[in-house]
């Protein structure tokens, strides 16, 4: 089913890439299948950019590059508005495949841009799906504004399930006519989110500081391999290109309290 799917993910892209290119819009909103795929689409930049870095050649050469080489096409003209294919994609220069995966990576890492929503209701189930897609949206640098709570009262107990993260509940419309008090209950799209960034880095005091709700320390992994750190949390991994100033530097702490795992170089 990856055919049908990234044929759909690649025109709702490009619409969206259209939208915001024309300048009309306050607010763009994607009311897409907001799963997992979702998620794995919009972290395409990151995963693309660390396959370059390090298997370039190989991949194209290995068994899985060939068999997923029909599929480069249409990810990378959804995802970065080029066309390569296999043959010229590990032909193209470092420098112009870096930039443009760069400017994608920064866009889904600016809340002012890109940011996400959950939206749930009271049932347990659909409770634990959204605390996992919260996490897994922190894994791909995709900041989670709020919560919606869909036709539910907002209790101190779902409050807490999702905190530090602003909680708003949806009322059930008591006339199809008057959408007015809906309206009213949503957050405010166009205000800068003040949920916590997925990942700040401080170069002064040399830490670079994860947001990892959702998980004890136990889920949590940190591996170094030359200037970049792995972070694996769960069944979810994070590739960090350190910064030049903390570049090649080993790191000599981490401690994850609070949902927050710090790194120190």
């Amino acid at each position: 089913s990856y055919l049908p799917l990234l044929s759909y993910s690649r025109m709702a892209l490009s619409a969206l890439r259209e939208y915001d290119k024309s300048g009309k819009y306050d607010v763009i909103i994607y009311d897409g299948r907001g799963d997992q795929t979702t998620l794995r689409m919009l972290g395409m930049p990151e995963i693309l950019s660390w396959y370059i870095r390090r298997f370039r050649q190989v991949f194209t050469d290995s068994d899985v590059g060939k068999a997923i080489s029909p599929f480069i096409q249409p990810v990378t003209s959804a995802i970065l508005n080029v066309s390569w294919t296999a043959d010229n994609f590990t032909q193209q220069s470092t420098e112009q495949s870096t930039q443009l995966l760069e400017q994608g990576k920064a866009a889904i890492a600016d809340p002012n841009r890109v940011a996400s929503y959950l939206v749930t209701n009271g049932d347990a189930a659909a409770i634990a799906t959204a605390k996992y897609l919260w996490s897994s949206a922190q894994q791909v640098g995709l900041t989670v504004s709020s919560v919606i709570l869909n036709q539910i009262p907002l209790t101190a107990g779902l409050a807490a399930e999702f905190a530090p993260l602003e909680v708003s509940a949806l009322p059930r419309l008591s006339s199809t006519d008057d959408w007015q008090p809906l309206i009213e209950a949503l957050p405010n799209f166009t205000q800068t989110s003040r949920s916590p960034r997925p990942i700040t880095i401080d170069i002064p005091g040399r830490q670079v500081r994860l947001f990892l709700p959702g998980f004890d320390k136990k889920q949590v992994k940190l591996t170094q391999y030359g200037p970049e750190v792995t972070i694996d949390a769960g069944d979810q991994r994070r590739n960090i290109m350190l910064p030049p100033q903390l570049s090649g530097q080993p790191v000599k702490g981490a401690k994850f309290q609070d949902g927050y795992l710090t790194i120190s170089f």
